[in-house]
């Protein structure tokens, strides 16, 4: 049977099963997750708070690398390190057979001095845990010990993968999602499906979003460099100006979204960076435009990554003067596999409560769980982490970032629930052949 017709196949039958957790044993398997969780809290919480006074940066998880694996190992977890450098993989084997999923946790911190005045604000100069990757970290690490405790009720097999570099990697070197898959992550046992979110500050405390489809943007780079001649800042018309060029170019880019592109497909095209010239009074020889390129569709991906460059070389060669285009794919979309979702969401507002989960808008950020989400069918949500009757707080990637640990006990209930309703609905069927 082709892959997709197993997908279905496995994935369907659960959504015959609404009212899951009113069944016989469902509300006594929920009382005993949550008596789980109020039973590792406080150690799940000294090490998420461990780890935002330590952060560290990609491919440079050293100290979080062996904190994650020893507690692992303490779980009784069979464990691997030093994946994709820094990575650590956890395999828990359920008491019965069944299929492998996967849950992921990035683990790495932002190069950015951290403004809060906390009892455990960084020790390290200049990084913080300013995206929550520590958050992240702490209720995949809580979510093991819990359903560790449960393997009674547990058909299959649950892979905790905690990642290092999500924000990239350093100059020179690989490393990430797609580093960790090339090593073999989703393989041995295989993962048929895999989990992954993120705390969101734009969602209060004990929210949700989630929705089908793409959710996050593929993010790629671009590079344009235009060369005229130098001339005196009085003479122009004996150079040609490399910055008047660049000019018209960073207008012009823009309209490749306003009449280039179906306005109901959303993409976005950044110049971030200008730099060029040699001083005021001089015609600059040369001037370099970086920018960033959002997108959700692959068509309009590659629409993009053509017109750039037409616009580019349409404007400096009747000028005679030089340009050099460079266009680098980056992270692909985010994408929540539609039939995956389908069965996922409703133990999501099972848990929470249907008026606390919401349908996601996609957003234009990036996230590289898509490397993971392209391989196998994925399933990733956004977390609330708003403190409740705060109409705002300061977003990710800021100096301020500070989520509300009250969310840390809820983001590893829904994963406990959903790890658990995957492989129960799954189990029977891969026993018999699937």
């Amino acid at each position: 049977m082709p892959f997709g017709s197993r997908l279905i196949v496995f994935l369907l039958v659960p959504v015959l099963c609404t009212g899951i957790y009113a069944q016989d044993g469902e509300k006594e398997l929920s009382a005993r997750i949550d008596a789980k969780i109020q039973e590792h809290l406080d150690d799940v919480i000294k090490i998420r708070r461990f780890l935002h006074m330590n952060p560290e940066l990609g491919n440079r998880e050293f100290e979080t690398a062996k904190l994650v694996a020893s507690k692992l190992l303490s779980l009784g977890l069979d464990v691997r390190a030093s994946v994709a450098k820094t990575g650590v993989v956890g395999l828990l084997e359920g008491n019965g057979p069944g299929i492998t999923l996967g849950v992921r946790a990035d683990m790495d911190a932002l190069p950015i001095q951290e403004e809060n005045r906390l009892p455990y604000q960084s020790l390290n100069p200049g990084v913080m845990h300013a995206c929550g990757h520590d958050m992240h970290t702490a209720v995949v690490l809580g979510t093991a010990m819990v359903l560790s405790d449960l393997r009674d009720r547990i058909s299959g097999n649950i892979k905790f993968i905690f990642q290092p570099a999500e924000e990239g990697a350093p100059a020179g070197e690989d490393g990430g999602a797609s580093l960790m898959i090339r090593e073999g992550v989703l393989q041995n046992p295989p993962v048929r499906a895999i989990l992954g979110f993120h705390v969101w500050p734009e969602a209060a405390v004990g929210h949700a979003l989630v929705s089908p489809g793409p959710i996050m943007a593929a993010s790629d780079g671009f590079t344009i460099t235009i060369t005229g001649k130098s001339a005196h800042g009085a003479r122009p018309h004996e150079g040609v100006d490399a910055v008047v060029l660049a000019a018209r170019t960073v207008v012009a880019v823009q309209s490749i979204l306003s009449r280039g592109i179906d306005p109901t497909r959303p993409a976005v095209v950044t110049v971030g960076k200008i730099n060029g010239g040699l001083r005021s009074n001089i015609i600059a020889p040369s001037v370099t435009l970086e920018g960033t390129v959002r997108t959700l569709d692959p068509t309009v991906r590659d629409r993009i990554e053509t017109l750039l460059g037409e616009i580019a070389t349409g404007i400096t060669d009747p000028f005679d003067a030089g340009c050099e285009y460079n266009y680098r794919r980056g992270t692909a979309p985010v994408y929540n596999h539609p039939d995956l979702a389908a069965v996922m969401q409703p133990v999501v507002e099972n848990v929470l409560g249907s008026d606390k989960v919401h349908a996601l808008t996609p957003q234009m950020v990036a996230e590289d769980f898509s490397a993971f989400s392209e391989t196998v069918p994925g399933f990733y949500f956004l977390l609330g982490v708003r403190p409740p009757g705060h109409r705002r707080m300061p977003p990710l990637h800021s100096p301020n970032f500070n989520p509300d640990e009250r969310s840390i006990a809820i983001g590893i209930r829904v994963f406990c629930h959903l790890l658990l309703e995957g492989l129960k609905s799954a189990g029977p069927l891969e026993r018999n052949g699937f």
